[in-house]
């Protein structure tokens, strides 16, 4: 459905404006009026990633007038592939100064906000309140259920978007016209069941896919034109390089946009999602080991036989010496008990941590009750023993 535009126009544009906005202003949908409109915006992106990148410069370069980054992270070589908006020279420095600067060199006629906290319970009200539109550009479900539930409680719109590998999704979500993320997703999936893009890597051009869409949402709220993703969830997939749809209704029972919400104010979000479930949670107590205590059982010659419960293509990337590989699908369907050494005391691992937890529940529930994972993983591993090998 159509909306009204979401801010008011600015009360003029100068030359320069004019000059740099042509393309804008000729289009009889946008024109003066809607670039003002543009001119007058504050949008905060929450992010300055993989999908923060193509955003945050396209908002740029269609003349929104105020951009809010917030972004706790530095820039780390495997955020080139894909986070565009930040250069080999940028590697160590904070991401939303990163943003920043790109973002001032596309426009310089842009004011940029930088929050450079993590956002959580304890800020996100506050921060929230003085934007028109939040984007979110977040790859954590914690992060996702805070800033909706944010934006329900502070009644203010918000587009999503979400990649992972060849697939993208992206919709709107705007509690006073329309379904709320948790209408969508009711519930976050259970702990280590959706591995993360760090887990399981994005094309990088997949990005500029899906950011794209969502800067393009955002452009349509706030001048006003076209009908908004609203009530629709795009679904793109680029091996097929394919487009649907799928209706969202608002759903009367929702926890927190519905008839009697349940959820009235800000919650635990890191434990309502869960990182690690709280079955892995219990086995790791006091079987957790560090790299360097591996390190030491290896060249003290103990007895152990050390499984790496990554994928394959991690595998290729970096590996611990001595480990073998046995993804961790094989423990869940319980394929991979057989292949375990039953006189060898088991250490598992992977990327950092999280995955080697879960398979140590299975191990722990199967009687191997001296089983240990490595805390960290492979990273852990790569920092503190083997600093010459690369990471990922």
């Amino acid at each position: 459905m159509s909306l009204p535009p979401l801010v008011e126009p600015a009360s003029e544009l100068t030359v320069d404006e004019v000059r740099r906005y042509s393309r804008h202003l000729i289009i009889p949908d946008v024109g003066m009026d809607g670039q003002k409109r543009l001119k007058n915006a504050k949008v905060l992106c929450v992010g300055a990633g993989g999908l923060g990148s193509p955003t945050l410069m396209y908002l740029a370069a269609a003349g929104v007038g105020t951009l809010g980054i917030i972004e706790f992270d530095e820039v780390d070589e495997s955020n080139l592939q894909r986070q565009v908006i930040h250069s080999q020279a940028d590697i160590g420095r904070p991401k939303a100064e990163s943003a920043r600067d790109t973002v001032l060199g596309i426009n310089p006629y842009v004011k940029v906000n930088l929050h450079t906290e993590r956002l959580d319970s304890s800020n996100v009200m506050e921060i929230f309140a003085d934007y028109d539109l939040i984007v979110d550009g977040t790859d954590n479900f914690a992060t996702r259920y805070l800033v909706n539930d944010a934006c329900v409680l502070l009644k203010k719109p918000y587009v999503w978007g979400s990649i992972y590998r060849f697939d993208g999704q992206a919709s709107v979500f705007w509690a006073e016209h329309g379904p709320c993320y948790r209408c969508l997703y009711p519930e976050p999936p259970p702990p280590g069941m959706v591995p993360s893009c760090a887990e399981g890597g994005v094309l990088g051009v997949l990005c500029a896919s899906i950011g794209s869409v969502q800067t393009t949402e955002a452009i349509k709220l706030l001048a006003g034109i076209g009908e908004p993703l609203l009530g629709r969830l795009m679904i793109y997939d680029a091996l097929e390089m394919t487009y649907r749809q799928v209706k969202v209704r608002k759903d009367p029972e929702c926890a927190v946009c519905g008839k009697n919400p349940t959820v009235t104010e800000l919650i635990d979000y890191e434990a309502f999602c869960g990182v690690v479930s709280d079955e892995a949670q219990q086995a790791a107590m006091g079987s957790t080991i560090t790299p360097q205590q591996l390190k030491a059982w290896i060249d003290e010659g103990e007895n152990i036989d050390i499984i790496d419960v990554r994928e394959p293509n991690e595998y290729e990337i970096v590996s611990i010496p001595g480990a073998r590989l046995i993804p961790k699908n094989e423990f869940l369907m319980g394929n991979a008990l057989g292949e375990l050494s039953q006189d060898k005391r088991i250490v598992l691992h992977c990327k950092t941590g999280v995955r080697s937890a879960e398979v140590l529940a299975v191990l722990k529930n199967a009687g191997f009750s001296d089983a240990v994972h490595v805390g960290g993983g492979v990273v852990g591993w790569v920092t503190q023993i083997e600093p010459e090998k690369p990471v990922y």
